[in-house]
Order: C-alpha cells, then structure tokens, then sequence
C-alpha cells in the first residue's frame, strides 16, 4: 500500500482532478515496471503470528531493514510503519495484519524486476533469521485467526476496521488475512490508458485463476482456491470490482474521477493526525463539507491522491494502472505476475491481440467470470469452453509480447522464461491451490502445518 501522502496544493476544481490523472501519460521510452509483493512473517517456533512490538517483533524487523539499506523511516504516532528509499525508489510497508510489503522501484525489464525482488528477500532473512522469523508466500492466512492476527499501529488501518463491517462482510478478512502480487504499469495517453484497463479489466479474473494460492483457513480447507478472491467479492462493493463505466467505448479520466468523487472517503491528514471522514464523499468534501469541522478543511492535491488509494477496483486507476486480481504466492510468482502483464500491455502486436480476444466479451460475462473464479478457477466456465483454454490463449500472446519487447538479460535471455510458472499450471491443469490441498490430504496428513516449510521464503 502506497505511502500517504500530504501535497497541501489546494484544488479548486474537477478539471484538476481529471488533469492530475491525466499527468501520469508518459512517452513509450518512460514506461517502467513496479512490482509489489506481500508476505505473512510468523515464528519458525510453533508458526505463530508475529506481533508489532517486542524484541523479537515486526517493528524489530523494520529497524534492522533500516540500519541495513539506510531508507528513511516513515513514522506514524511515533511508531515506525514502514521504510521509503530517499530517493523514491521502492519502499517497504506494513499491510494491516502485519503483511510485509516491498513496493519496488520502477524498473525497466522483468529481469531488472527478479533481481530486486530476490535481493530484498535475502536482505529480509538476513534480519529476520536471528529473530526466528520466516515469511509465507500464500494468498491467504492458512492458520490464524482474525482475533489471533497482529494489528499494526497504522493510524489509517484503525479508521478502516471500524469502517469495514459497515459496508460488507469480508473487509476485515481482506485487512487482516490477504496477501497479493501486483504490478503498477504505464500508460502513454488517455487512449492507450483506455486500452490497457478495458483489456486487464477483462483478463483480471483470469489473473486470479493462474495465481490462485489461498485454500485453507483457521487449518483446513475452506472449499476455495483463491480464498482471497472470494474476499472480494463482498469487502465493499462501492468503492470495489469491475466498475460497468469502465467497459464503455468513450471511457476516460473524468468518468474514472466521477465515480471517485462518490465513493465515501477514509480519511484526511493534517497535521501529521488522521481524522476518520468516513462520513462523506469527495464530492460532498469538495463542496465544503469537511470546511468547519477538520482543521483546514478544503481539499488538497495530497487529499486527492489519497482518496485514490482507498479505491480497490480489479484495475486501479491512478498515475498509472494497477493490476490487482492475483494471490501472493512463491518467489518464482513475483517474477511472473509483472511478466505476464508486461507482455500483454507494453507491446502493440501483443496488446492488438488481447484487445481482439477481449473485445465482445460483455460486463456481465466478466463479472459472471470473477463470481465463478474463486471456487472453479481454471475450470470455471466461459462461453463454450473453460479459463483454461482462454488461459492458453492469453498466455501464448503474452509470451509473443515478451518475445518482441527483446529485453536481453547478460547471458543473452529475454523475458519469456518468467512465464514459466504460469505455463506450467495450465498444462498441469491444476493450480497452486490444488496441488496444496492434494498435499494436504495425502503427504500432510490433513495438517496445514507443512505449508510453512514449503511455501516459506
């Protein structure tokens, strides 16, 4: 989750809105790669959760990543939440239940991407070895409870529980108890935005087959392959999903900025204190409401911004495009998720062929694709045949997009090999999720224990 930000340039109009969405359109040559991965730390020792405090502890685990990269702190009421390099270039942050999160630098190529993902894993272990921590690479928490999973002392993770329960039934789940991939990808003019979210948008449920990695809670099997998925589909569906205005031919920045301007707000920020605004809209906020009752009360670039980062859509639309539909999962998914993606949406020939794949397929079909994804996966239904077949498809022109993009690693290969693990699944026919619970019914021994083992980094 991005940092907060606190940007006082005040707003005096929509039109300012539209523009700061606008201002991310960036010439092909600038398009980069930010690739964000979670992962749930627990104690070797018994595979407990990991609290904040103590010796041995998540803020223990930040300060020792501090002293080792030298990032700045970022403090929260005196806590420290998390880690930003000073130059902007990645950061680390805590997720709500302590979810350990690398938003990495925007880099150029996938192998650019692997390399940093596995530094920051070994840095990791290099902290946390000696405080008897190791990290879980699953969509879901296979284990603890919601009252046994830590709470991180985030000022707007305390305004979020509260707000949570008042709007669907998962919020908490998806705070507490998720973990994801994601990959922040560019766009090149309100146009090719415009492309790129109607493709992705469709292809998001997909996404979340291939990644499917979040079958068990509190210890057993919950029936689902993305647990996770299945979370969102009732977390709070105002501000979530696949928005309908977004499929429309003439979508652009000012529907994306209507549609904000009406969702509730989270929070605001002045003074280094949170205040909860749960109560009112952005458009609400725009037109004085918030003026006599928080302390500067009228609407900042910063607040903007923020706003946009308590939007959960499939496909977030910030200054830049965010793809949202994957479970976390083992190290070799953190490389493949950004490779998938890039595939499809940074090269012509490759994003012409997805465009064309994707082009009839209606609001419903996707929306009936996401319903049927959690539980079915791969085997759920389209059409006459199954996310299986289309998976095939997708991925043979994402391999073809990673194949002209022609990014040459030193020993002279490009990026297709990412999409290794992915492949894999569809030729298996069986995904991360089923070959755990095969696992668990057979060589596990009906104990979700040895998830810890073999999906820890």
């Amino acid at each position: 989750m991005a940092r907060d930000t606190t940007d006082s340039q005040p707003i005096d109009g929509l039109d300012e809105l539209v523009a700061y969405l606008a201002a991310g359109s960036k010439p092909r040559e600038k398009w980069r790669i930010g690739t964000e991965h979670e992962k749930f730390p627990f104690y070797v020792d018994g595979n407990a959760p990991v609290p904040y405090g103590g010796e041995r502890g998540i803020r223990a685990l930040l300060e020792g990543m501090q002293k080792m990269l030298g990032w700045d702190p970022i403090v929260d009421a005196g806590n420290i939440i998390g880690l930003v390099e000073p130059t902007g270039q990645g950061a680390i942050s805590l997720e709500p239940g302590g979810q350990f999160e690398l938003s990495g630098a925007p880099l150029e190529t996938i192998h650019q991407t692997c390399r940093e993902g596995n530094a920051h894993l070994a840095q990791l272990r290099e902290i946390a070895e000696p405080l008897g921590i190791r990290f879980l690479g699953l969509g879901g928490s296979p284990k603890w409870t919601l009252s046994e999973t830590p709470r991180m002392p985030k000022s707007r993770y305390a305004i979020m529980t509260d707000y949570m329960p008042k709007v669907g039934r998962h919020g908490l789940d998806m705070m507490y108890r998720t973990c994801t991939i994601q990959v922040n990808l560019d766009f090149a003019s309100e146009a090719d935005m415009r492309r790129k979210m109607q493709v992705s948008l469709k292809l998001q449920p997909l996404s979340t087959a291939l990644f499917a990695n979040s079958p068990f809670t509190e210890g057993r099997t919950n029936g689902l392959q993305s647990w996770r998925g299945e979370i969102w589909r009732d977390t709070d569906n105002r501000r979530s999903g696949m928005p309908e205005f977004c499929f429309s031919p003439d979508f652009g920045f000012a529907d994306y900025v209507e549609w904000a301007l009406d969702v509730p707000m989270y929070f605001l920020i002045r003074d280094g204190r949170y205040h909860d605004v749960t109560h009112v809209t952005f458009r609400q906020f725009m037109d004085g409401a918030l003026r006599n009752s928080v302390p500067d009360g009228l609407p900042t670039t910063g607040d903007w911004a923020n706003h946009l980062s308590t939007l959960f859509p499939d496909v977030r639309l910030k200054r830049f495009l965010e793809m949202r539909g994957a479970d976390g999962g083992p190290w070799r998914r953190i490389c493949a998720l950004p490779a998938f993606w890039v595939g499809l949406l940074y090269d012509d020939e490759a994003l012409d062929a997805a465009e064309a794949l994707t082009r009839d397929w209606t609001h419903a079909e996707a929306v009936e694709m996401r319903d049927a994804v959690p539980a079915q996966a791969l085997s759920a239904p389209f059409r006459n045949t199954t996310l299986r077949d289309v998976a095939r498809e997708v991925l043979a022109i994402s391999r073809l997009g990673l194949k002209n993009r022609n990014r040459l690693n030193s020993d002279g290969y490009d990026e297709t090999d990412f999409l290794a693990p992915l492949e894999e699944v569809v030729a298996r026919g069986t995904t991360s999720a089923e070959e755990m619970v095969r696992a668990y019914k057979t060589r596990w021994g009906g104990s979700i224990e040895p998830a810890f083992l073999e999906y820890a980094y």
